[in-house]
């Protein structure tokens, strides 16, 4: 404990003042609720692919069209990237050419690449859809904290195989993105709504 000394002789009050400041009571404080940081997102608009590939779709106008850049790249692969989003929806495409083995194979591989998030993911949903245009297509809804949130293929089983997987670019929780999650899986929805083979 401090001792304070005033001329040489003990200040009582001095101690005493100091003491009852320090028992004051706490101010009142309430923990705020978790926090998101605020994400702007604008209103749907699309527009239609360019020519020169064996499939047309209409995609986000805030979104652009890039080639697949990496070394496993084919000539139809193709990245829709969201700029401002740092999202990315990542798309293959494979003529079957009739071979019923070719189709076996992507089936699997599609398959595969989507259990690969097992481990991560707290659950798996599947769902086969219909577009307008009659193409039945799969689509698996990740959970958790995964780098995919949503991916899905689509094929006719003898000529066109196509598949697509959502990934983001920044080390932002999953809970965090979930509004631009769900922002461009409904572009995502709307690109195989408007799928078409040339």
């Amino acid at each position: 404990m401090a001792v304070f000394r005033f001329s040489g002789a003990w200040c009582p009050a001095a101690l005493l003042g100091l003491l009852l400041a320090g028992c004051t009571s706490a101010p009142d404080f309430t923990p705020k609720p978790r926090g998101y940081n605020r994400i702007d997102l604008p209103a749907h608009a699309y527009q239609q692919l360019a020519p020169g590939h064996p499939y047309t779709f209409e995609y986000s106008r805030y979104a652009k069209v890039l080639r697949d850049s990496s070394y496993l790249a084919q000539p139809h692969w193709i990245n829709v990237y969201y700029p401002q989003l740092k999202a990315s929806v990542q798309l293959t495409y494979a003529d079957l050419k009739g071979n019923p083995q070719r189709y076996t194979r992507l089936l699997e591989d599609a398959r595969k690449l989507t259990s690969k998030h097992e481990i991560k993911a707290s659950a798996i949903d599947e769902k086969v859809l219909e577009t307008p245009f009659g193409m039945r297509v799969a689509v698996f809804e990740l959970q958790g904290e995964v780098p995919s949130q949503f991916q899905f293929y689509t094929t006719d089983s003898t000529r066109h195989f196509f598949r697509g997987a959502l990934y983001f670019r920044t080390a932002t929780a999953n809970d965090s993105l979930a509004p631009v999650i769900e922002y461009v899986k409904q572009d995502v929805v709307h690109l195989l709504n408007t799928l078409q083979y040339r």
